[in-house]
């Protein structure tokens, strides 16, 4: 398990009667940009839960970087380097985009009450140094210009853009995306990949959950694949999309296109 980033093992999850999750599994390789796909109802949302702890599992294993997560609380997996996005991006919508920037950083020194006593002119330094990294990472995304605009004021193609560039100031090892390319138009997309493969390249892990299979092909190094809560292949984009199994369940024929 400790030679992935991300392992999971046997996951299981229940709703009353309804298992939405089986005994899944998923290996994240560092470096790499994994995808995590299947039919309407796969459980693939209830399973990207399970993975950051949004929601216990009933049974099985997560490991992240080495040492075991299952059971602690997501703010303390983030802090250890995994942190999720979602499907509706989430801005706090009163503040400016460069407040939604910098208040995603961690371990800030104005934080404890003493140190802004004491600390002053350390503190001053310190939010001078997070504009402007957090200014140059706007500019990445192409939101710089927004950068003194309330959040609220974003489309949602923008909000994903935000809520993605707000991910690195957390300095992740591992961003878990839920539906990166959902509502957002076409060329909103092109530059949310062209980002994504740039951070890639950079060293950052991507596990993602997308229905776009343009996106998916696209991006991805493999592609785990749910069907019934269950895993039903994985393998490189060009193994999943001649795999029978999986045209079978998008398609209901064995087929490939």
């Amino acid at each position: 398990m400790t030679q992935s980033l991300l392992s999971a093992r046997g996951l299981s999850k229940s709703f009353g009667g309804l298992r939405a999750v089986n005994g899944a599994a998923i290996e994240v390789n560092a470096g790499s940009i994994t995808g995590l796909i299947g039919p309407n109802g796969a459980g693939k949302t209830t399973f990207f839960n399970l993975l950051s702890n949004a929601i216990a599992p009933d049974a099985g294993e997560v490991w992240f970087d080495g040492q075991p997560i299952q059971g602690l609380p997501p703010h303390h997996i983030a802090r250890r380097g995994m942190v999720r996005t979602f499907q509706v991006a989430r801005v706090l919508s009163r503040l400016s985009v460069l407040e939604n920037m910098m208040l995603a950083a961690q371990d800030q020194a104005g934080e404890k009450f003493w140190q802004v006593w004491f600390q002053a002119a350390q503190i001053r330094q310190q939010q001078r140094d997070l504009r402007d990294r957090a200014i140059e990472t706007l500019a990445a995304v192409g939101l710089e210009r927004m950068a003194d605009e309330y959040a609220g004021a974003l489309s949602g193609g923008q909000r994903k853009l935000l809520e993605l560039a707000r991910t690195l100031m957390t300095n992740p090892k591992l961003v878990l995306l839920d539906e990166p390319a959902a509502g957002v138009n076409p060329a909103l997309i092109d530059q949310i990949c062209d980002r994504l493969r740039a951070w890639n390249r950079d060293g950052l892990t991507f596990l993602i959950v997308e229905h776009n299979m343009d996106v998916i092909m696209s991006l991805c190094d493999r592609v785990w694949v749910l069907a019934e809560g269950r895993n039903l292949a994985n393998g490189t984009p060009e193994e999943i999309q001649t795999d029978p199994r999986v045209l079978e369940a998008y398609l209901g024929t064995t087929e490939a296109a």
